[in-house]
């Protein structure tokens, strides 16, 4: 996936990107692996919104956090607003995935086991 992100201009990898990626990994026709990055992405909002923990192993895990109402202030007008309680999506990276990021030789090597 590096060699993907590094070919965009601005070194953003899109969702268009990644469906590139899976076409050309998996062979499968593009419409199909849309479908497949698609099923993903909705299948995390879902797990999200039923305030359930999803799990990657080697990847993170992406859970809701409950953030505090809170008074702000409105930048134009300088008058108070109450800002309301709500939940805010957290991502929490596996200690393997913040060592391919610190050390990019590595993610070469096939390493699915735990490392400790």
């Amino acid at each position: 996936m590096a060699e993907v992100a590094g070919e965009h201009e601005s070194n953003t990898m899109t969702k268009a990107d990644l469906v590139e990626e899976v076409t050309r990994v998996t062979e499968l026709p593009r419409k199909e692996s849309e479908a497949v990055v698609e099923t993903i992405f909705e299948s995390i909002i879902t797990a999200l919104q039923a305030d359930d923990k999803i799990e990657i192993r080697g990847f993170g895990s992406f859970r809701t956090r409950q953030r505090r109402g809170r008074t702000g202030r409105n930048p134009k007008t300088g008058a108070k607003v109450e800002v309301p309680p709500k939940k805010i999506p957290f991502f929490k990276p596996s200690k393997e995935l913040k060592d391919y990021v610190n050390n990019p030789q590595a993610a070469g090597s096939s390493t699915s086991g735990a490392q400790d």
